[in-house]
C-alpha cells in the first residue's frame, strides 16, 4: 500500500488511497476484507446492522473507517426522499444516547434525521473496534465514504471525536449535505482543515438535500475539491435549478413533483458513481510531481 501521508492536507494521493477504500466497502465480507488486504495492505472487519455498513481497517500506520454508500444506481432511489421529498422533515436535533454528542455543534445545529438514524445503527458495533483499535496503538484514525457512505462518514467523525476517538482527517466522494448552516460552521470548527469533500461538478448529489429554491436549509462542511472544471458542468447544475424551479410552489418542492425531478437528476447518475470518482481522483493524483 502506498503510505497515507499524515502531515499532508486534503493531498490527492490520500484522496486515492481513501477512495479505494470507499469502493471496497461496497464489498460485502470475505470478498471486502480480501480486497483491504491485497490492495491497500489493511486488515479490515466489516460491522453490519440493518442497512448500513462500515469497514474498519488497519495495519502499523493507521486506521480507516470506511462506510458504505447506496449498493448500485437503482438502490440510490431509497435516498430520493432522504435528499429530496421529505428533506425539510429530517432536519432535527438528535435525541437518545447520540444526542448528547450532537448537541455540543450548538443550540441552533439541526442534523439530517436519517443519516443519524443509520449511523445510530452501526454506532455499537463500530465504535468499541475502532477504539480497541486506537488503545492498542496510536495511530491515525482517517474516515471516508462515498454518496450515502460520504455523508455518515462526516456524522460519524463528529461522534468520534466527541467521543474520545481524534480524527486525523476526512474524505468524502459525491457526498450530499449532513446538517444545517449550524453544523457546518460546528463541523469548521471541530475540524479545522480536516474534511475534504472531492466533487465531481457534474454531479447532482452532493447538491442534496434541497428543500427550496430560494433558501435551503441545508449547508455544506468545508471544504470541497472539485475534480474536475467547473465551469464544464455550469450547464448541468443550472439546468437541474431550472427544472427544479419549474417544480416549486412558494419555494417548496411538493411530494407529486419530486419522482419527475429524482429521474431528472439521474440522467447524471454515471458521474456519481464510484468508478467516476476512482478514476478523477486517480488522475488528480497522477498530475502530482
Amino acid at each position: 500500500m502506498s503510505d497515507l501521508i499524515q502531515d499532508a492536507a486534503g493531498d490527492a494521493r490520500n484522496a486515492r488511497i481513501l477512495a479505494r477504500a470507499a469502493s471496497l466497502a461496497y464489498r460485502d465480507e470475505p470478498a471486502g476484507a480480501a480486497g483491504f488486504k491485497s490492495e491497500l495492505g489493511l486488515d479490515a472487519k466489516l460491522v453490519s446492522v440493518n442497512n448500513t455498513q462500515a469497514y474498519i481497517a488497519q495495519d502499523d500506520k493507521d486506521i480507516v473507517v470506511a462506510f458504505r454508500g447506496s449498493q448500485a444506481p437503482t438502490s440510490i432511489d431509497g435516498l430520493k426522499d432522504w435528499l429530496l421529498t421529505n428533506a425539510n422533515d429530517f432536519l432535527i436535533i438528535p435525541e437518545g444516547r447520540a444526542g448528547t454528542d450532537f448537541a455540543a455543534a450548538g443550540v441552533g445545529a439541526r442534523f439530517h434525521k436519517g443519516f443519524v438514524t443509520a449511523l445510530g445503527d452501526v454506532w455499537d458495533g463500530l465504535f468499541p473496534l475502532v477504539d480497541a483499535a486506537m488503545q492498542q496503538k496510536e495511530r491515525p484514525l482517517w474516515v471516508t465514504g462515498h454518496s450515502l457512505g460520504g455523508a455518515l462518514a462526516l456524522v460519524g467523525a463528529w461522534r468520534f471525536q466527541r467521543q474520545m476517538a481524534p480524527v486525523h482527517q476526512v474524505y468524502t466522494f459525491g457526498a450530499p449535505m449532513v446538517g444545517n448552516a449550524d453544523v457546518a460552521t460546528a463541523f469548521e470548527q471541530a475540524f479545522p482543515n480536516k474534511i475534504f469533500r472531492f466533487v465531481d461538478p457534474s454531479d447532482l448529489v452532493p447538491k442534496l438535500p434541497t428543500v427550496s429554491l430560494i433558501a435551503n436549509a441545508f449547508a455544506h462542511c468545508p471544504a470541497e475539491v472539485p475534480l474536475s472544471d467547473a465551469t464544464a458542468a455550469a450547464s448541468n447544475a443550472f439546468d437541474f435549478m431550472k427544472q427544479l424551479g419549474g417544480r416549486v410552489v412558494d419555494g417548496i418542492l411538493g411530494n407529486e413533483h419530486a419522482d419527475s425531478m429524482w429521474d431528472y437528476m439521474k440522467s447524471s447518475i454515471m458521474c456519481h458513481l464510484m468508478p467516476n470518482y476512482l478514476a478523477k481522483v486517480d488522475a488528480k493524483a497522477s498530475q502530482l510531481p
